[in-house]
């Protein structure tokens, strides 16, 4: 069998062991009808919101098609790699929300059994996305190569599925910190309600945008950064074929392919493995993945590498591995409520949310470090190793399980659900309890996957602005010209207004959200008695449209902006662009992703008891930290991730073009 149908043999085991998991979940019976009720007006919100947000896409995808079709250089091939690209991204983000917006209201009825079948429900929606996310993303890329033979043609997939991830990241995020900002500031601060109670006219809205962002937006993330550095790692072996032999080119592919083997396996740990320790299972079935996966990728190097340099790439490959495991653990170190960074801006509370703010913001400058220090080591490591081949072989490395590593983290927004439907429909406080555990363990695996993706969006850019300059013939760019300067500054102010435009549009909707709640909360008799119902179908309005409208600007900026510098100051000072907002970028996006976490996890410490527990106004100043903490974390930070990625896809893209000028 040829290597390339061995890739879509793996793409098609992933594929049907995501379709096993999701018949699975749909068979589990709803014994309560008012959960389902509540879970139908999620699932009704969420596809809502998704199906406009694909029409606004759709008109994008095919002018952009359009263009690339009709530009010198760049033709037919693009066009379609293109469009394939925004499909595919579509369509995982489609199936991950459909099923997690299924298994919430089943995880709410499996708490009341145990903590245990919770998590098999919880974390199978999980993983649906996950499989499905490396299935289409490794299926379409080795398609594509079997079709063209040119992974440099290829590049346009990576185009398609990173302008999906912008918008579904940027849409989704502003969509649902909007609804969870209204819901707190009123619910939680000013009525002094429970989170997720029903009276809440923002409850359905914050848990539609859950699965929203957090499901759709994470999955088109990750989607990118596994094609984007696949596609990367090809272009860069078909230059070096005379050094790492004829075979190399499909290495990525075939990582891809084993990666998905050894995500399986660790899915299986984490099945069947019987612990009331649920942290404990997750990492057993992660860590179990990176060990499977490190063994295969030898055997794999070995099959494919020429001989003289197989240890050199086998060890990039562990370096990536590596350092995912090193950024997670940071990561978990910083926003972990049982460490003492978010400890201390618990702490910091206890004097008003001035200083909570202040505490949680220092901690996500000073967490840039590790993580910073980490890629740097990685950067050398993989250069000693294998020269630029090694630094791209490994971000491979470091996606390779992303199957399970997205699972783990995804399937933290349906447990957050759970816990939700199991307040409103009343199923009592053990099960409440238990969901909430489950959320608070998720919370914990979604900081990891958010300081992984960071760590895996600075290295895929790094090589996709390596790919670059093989594209456009930059051996080196000489920093005392005035128009690399130039493209240094614009590159690192553009994460600091893009993330401007996407914190603005959450404090705009969020207080458009903040007016309708208190509207209801004064104008529909008996709200707060539970004789009167909220109407929730206006805050689902209100984020969705504030979404759709408000995702447009930060695109286009992501578009626009290395099209204006190569076309105007030319190649090199696009270089430079690329190089500025790689750094500013990955950094604005450690501090972001950090802090946020940190705040949200200093509110639930308090929550647990500590400090004076809930309602305290140690309480009421970590709920506004945590406010200001929400755009940080899910909006502008995880957007950052894919600005980058975006910007550098662009560049390569358009750089046939700039050639021709």
């Amino acid at each position: 069998m040829q290597i390339e149908y061995w890739a879509i043999a793996a793409s098609f085991l992933a594929l049907t062991y995501a379709a096993i998991l999701a018949y699975k979940i749909k068979k589990q019976k709803v014994e309560s009808q008012k959960a389902e009720e509540i879970a139908g007006h999620i699932h009704d919100g969420a596809m809502a919101f998704l199906n406009r947000e694909y029409k606004v896409l759709a008109f994008f995808v095919v002018i952009v098609s359009l263009v690339l079709w009709f530009s010198p250089g760049l033709g037919f091939k693009s066009a379609i790699s293109f469009l394939a690209g925004s499909v595919f991204s579509m369509l995982a983000g489609n199936i991950g929300m459909r099923i997690a917006t299924r298994a919430n209201v089943r995880t709410a009825e499996a708490v009341k059994e145990s903590i245990l079948k919770g998590l098999d429900i919880s974390f199978s929606a999980g993983s649906v996305m996950g499989f499905s996310v490396v299935g289409l993303g490794l299926l379409g890329i080795t398609i594509l190569f079997i079709l063209f033979k040119d992974p440099n043609v290829i590049f346009a997939f990576g185009f398609g599925a990173s302008s999906v991830a912008l918008f579904a990241r940027v849409g989704g995020g502003i969509y649902t910190k909007a609804a969870d900002i209204g819901a707190d500031l009123v619910g939680k601060i000013e009525a002094g309600i429970p989170e997720d109670d029903p009276r809440n006219p923002a409850v359905i809205a914050d848990n539609v945008g859950d699965n929203v962002g957090d499901v759709a937006g994470m999955g088109a993330d990750l989607f990118e950064s596994f094609v984007d550095s696949i596609i990367a790692v090809m272009a860069l072996a078909l230059g070096a074929k005379l050094i790492f032999g004829e075979n190399a080119i499909m290495l990525p592919l075939l990582l891809g392919a084993s990666g998905i083997v050894a995500a399986i396996m660790g899915n299986l740990i984490i099945k069947f493995k019987k612990n009331k320790n649920v942290h404990n299972i997750l990492n057993w079935g992660i860590w179990t993945s990176a060990v499977v996966m490190m063994i295969f990728s030898y055997f794999v190097t070995k099959y494919t590498v020429s001989g003289g340099q197989v240890w050199g790439v086998f060890g990039s490959i562990v370096t990536g591995l590596v350092t995912g495991v090193i950024i997670g653990l940071a990561t978990e170190f910083y926003t972990a409520d049982k460490n003492r960074p978010t400890q201390a801006v618990a702490r910091a509370s206890k004097t008003g949310p001035a200083t909570n703010i202040i505490s949680g913001f220092s901690l996500g400058l000073m967490s840039t470090i590790a993580p910073v220090l980490a890629i740097a080591t990685a950067i050398f490591l993989s250069y000693k190793f294998a020269d630029l081949f090694g630094i791209a072989i490994s971000a491979v490395g470091m996606l390779s399980t992303l199957g399970i590593t997205l699972a783990s983290d995804a399937y933290g927004p349906v447990a957050d659900n759970a816990a939700g439907i199991a307040q409103m429909a009343e199923f009592g406080q053990e099960a409440r309890e238990r969901a909430e555990q489950l959320d608070a363990i998720g919370n914990t695996t979604a900081a990891i996957g958010k300081g992984f993706a960071i760590g895996s969006a600075a290295l895929t850019a790094l090589i996709l602005l390596i790919s670059y300059g093989q594209v456009v013939g930059l051996e080196a760019v000489n920093l005392m010209s005035p128009t690399v300067i130039i493209g240094l500054f614009v590159g690192g102010l553009l994460p600091v207004v893009f993330s401007a435009l996407s914190m603005r549009a959450v404090g705009d909707a969020a207080g458009k959200m903040v007016e309708e709640v208190r509207r209801q909360f004064r104008e529909i008799p008996g709200i707060m008695e539970g004789t009167g119902k909220p109407d929730y179908k206006l805050g689902i309005k209100i984020s969705t449209d504030a979404a759709l409208i408000k995702m447009i600007a930060p695109g286009l900026l992501a578009v626009l902006a290395p099209v204006l510098v190569g076309l105007f100051l030319g190649v090199e000072a696009l270089a430079g662009l690329l190089a500025g907002a790689i750094v500013v970028g990955f950094l604005l996006a450690v501090v972001m992703a950090n802090a946020g976490g940190a705040w949200d996890n200093a509110k639930k410490y308090i929550e647990a008891g500590n400090l004076g527990g809930k309602g305290s106004d140690t309480h009421k100043a970590a709920v506004i930290g945590d406010m200001v903490g929400d755009p940080f974390k899910d909006t502008s930070g995880p957007s950052l991730n894919i600005l980058i990625k975006l910007m550098s896809i662009v560049s390569i893209v358009i750089a046939p073009l700039l050639l021709l000028i």
